[in-house]
């Protein structure tokens, strides 16, 4: 398909739509596949992809195709400028922001390849002997993703993004297989991964599960780590769209119509933002949007985007909009960002200290399978899963069963007790799709755990 740049000067040269958007993504993937301390498989892949958002008037066609071939682009071209001529007019069409130059537009692109792991997998290799001796078996994966992005347009926008993202899921079970204990990390290039110190977490959680506990369902003071409440937040990220919200459809409608920005959702401090320049979690600066739909515009297409209150001060501050949507509501225009941070008052104590400082309770490792109940609440239902314990005295006693948990993270932000300090982490449930995350753990003095699941 020629280089990337080629490929997007090429696309907008043949357009003949009165506006055109062209977007080319090339990605790279690496991967490492363990099971019972051994390597089973390790690969690399490439993948290239061709957006053309072709306006004629207010009518948008789009295009997208894989792996195009220099032959195929004026094809591909063509058709998205004739479904631009056949549609209807666009509610959301804007002009197209002006013609910056965003990234190092020129530079080739570098893939990644299985080298991205030469430190990483003999630390791998040295835990899969330390857990093979002490009668521990140890699955997961490793994965890279180095996705390059290149936003043409006919306005003159130039705008390039290089993504890297890593993720390591690691799994401990006891000979046996009886016990299981999960952790996993996101990192943008696995130099920062301590796979001991991961096993040595695991090795301690599957200790702790020795002794079980039965307990029946009810509401516990519970402490929830970053990783679980990562997958609430990003829930909440998701929903807090502000067109839905002023059409009265989700949890941040305000009665009688409006939306809820300005309102208190915490008695504590708690900030929920983005920022593309977070370190370790950098993402794209600019809008990339292949498609409109409520929360996003082709038109927004290399917007610039900045760090982006969601709560301030436990008050409701943005909701995620395009342009458009910012007419209609009164609100800023605040784009949907790669990212999520949540904070709360300074000083906030690390895990350890929250669990020294519990007299009775729950600690959860992770939430898996989270379904939406009532958007009007945002109430969601779940699983826990490898590993609650009971903490009593400031101890972790024992692993108690699974449960089935019922709750809103809206409702929960009113009912915080403590929130503690805040740490990169990866979500169990929804890392294919997020994983760029910063959070806190939570304390919560009466979480929902609705009925006891047979769960393992």
């Amino acid at each position: 398909m020629g280089t990337p740049q080629e490929t997007v000067e090429r696309a907008l040269a043949l357009s003949r739509a009165d506006d055109c958007v062209v977007i080319v993504e090339e990605g790279s993937t690496a991967n490492l596949r363990f099971a019972g301390n051994t390597l089973t498989t390790n690969g690399v892949a490439r993948s290239s992809r061709l957006t053309v958002i072709s306006i004629v008037g207010q009518g948008v066609g789009v295009v997208s195709r894989a792996a195009v071939r220099p032959d195929q682009l004026a094809d591909v071209v063509a058709a998205a400028d004739q479904a631009a001529r056949d549609a209807q007019p666009s509610e959301d069409a804007r002009s197209l922001p002006g013609g910056d130059s965003l990234g190092d537009w020129n530079r080739a692109v570098e893939p990644t390849t299985i080298e991205i792991f030469r430190d990483f997998a003999p630390a791998l290799g040295e835990s899969f002997a330390a857990a093979e001796a002490s009668g521990r078996k140890l699955y997961g994966f490793a994965e890279h993703i180095l996705t390059s992005t290149f936003v043409g347009t006919s306005s003159g926008l130039r705008a390039r993004h290089d993504q890297p993202t890593g993720r390591l899921e690691l799994n401990a079970k006891s000979a046996d297989l009886s016990r299981s204990a999960w952790t996993g990390v996101a990192t943008r290039d696995f130099s920062d991964v301590d796979v001991a110190a991961l096993d040595a977490t695991l090795a301690r959680r599957l200790d702790w599960a020795k002794r079980r506990v039965d307990v029946p369902a009810g509401r516990y003071e519970t402490i929830l780590p970053p990783t679980a409440v990562a997958d609430l937040m990003i829930y909440l990220y998701w929903s807090s769209g502000a067109r839905d919200a002023a059409d009265g459809r989700t949890v941040f409608s305000k009665p009688g119509g409006g939306t809820r920005v300005g309102e208190r959702l915490s008695d504590l401090p708690v900030r929920l933002y983005s920022d593309p320049a977070h370190p370790g979690i950098e993402c794209s600066p600019f809008v990339l949007a292949h498609a409109s739909g409520r929360e996003q515009s082709v038109f927004d297409n290399g917007l610039c985007l900045g760090a982006t209150d969601w709560i301030s001060g436990g008050r409701l501050a943005n909701l995620v909009q395009t342009r458009h949507s910012a007419e209609l509501t009164g609100l800023a225009a605040t784009p949907s960002i790669d990212n999520l941070i949540m904070t709360g008052p300074d000083g906030g104590r690390s895990l350890e200290e929250m669990i020294a400082g519990t007299e009775r309770g729950l600690l959860l490792t992770c939430l898996w399978y989270i379904r939406e109940v009532d958007p009007q609440s945002l109430l969601l239902t779940g699983l826990t899963r490898d590993g609650v314990y009971l903490v009593e005295n400031g101890e972790v006693v024992g692993e108690v069963n699974n449960f089935r948990f019922n709750e809103s993270p809206v409702d929960l932000l009113g009912r915080l007790s403590e929130v503690g300090r805040s740490e990169q982490t990866l979500p169990r449930e929804w890392n294919d799709y997020f994983t760029r995350t910063v959070m806190p753990a939570i304390r919560v003095p009466d979480f929902n755990m609705s009925t006891v699941s047979q769960a393992n």
